[in-house]
């Protein structure tokens, strides 16, 4: 079966830097794009960024654009959002999610997603 397991999620102080991490099994690990979505209470579920499945191609929302890398490990199955010069308004619930596409090709939208993780936790104090 498909598991994507984030990790990484913590307080953390305004400006500061946090590494967020995604294993993924029961799925081929370079067969997808994967992303990451983040949902603030009150809020819509947003697009964060997507990496394409060959590590080519990524693609970043405006709003975290030049503070957060993503990149993947295919030899470890995993995924990472590196998040520098946080803010408060970061603060959600973090989701990986795998999406079968073609080569160079990454997408903003969650109903391209096929596996999701269950999501960890990002506080930005002020």
């Amino acid at each position: 079966q498909v598991q994507l397991v984030e990790s990484g999620g913590r307080l953390v102080q305004a400006g500061g830097s946090l590494r967020l991490s995604c294993a993924a099994s029961g799925l081929t690990f370079t067969s997808y794009s994967m992303g990451w979505f983040r949902q603030a209470p009150g809020k819509e579920r947003e697009f964060v960024a997507a990496i394409s499945l060959n590590d080519v191609y990524t693609y970043y929302s405006e709003s975290v654009k030049g503070r957060f890398t993503i990149s993947r490990d295919n030899a470890e199955n995993t995924v990472y959002l590196q998040m520098n010069a946080l803010k408060p308004n970061d603060t959600a619930i973090y989701y990986c999610a795998a999406d079968r596409k073609p080569v160079g090709v990454v997408s903003p939208h969650p109903p391209d997603y096929d596996y999701w993780g269950q999501g960890t936790q990002v506080t930005v104090s002020s």
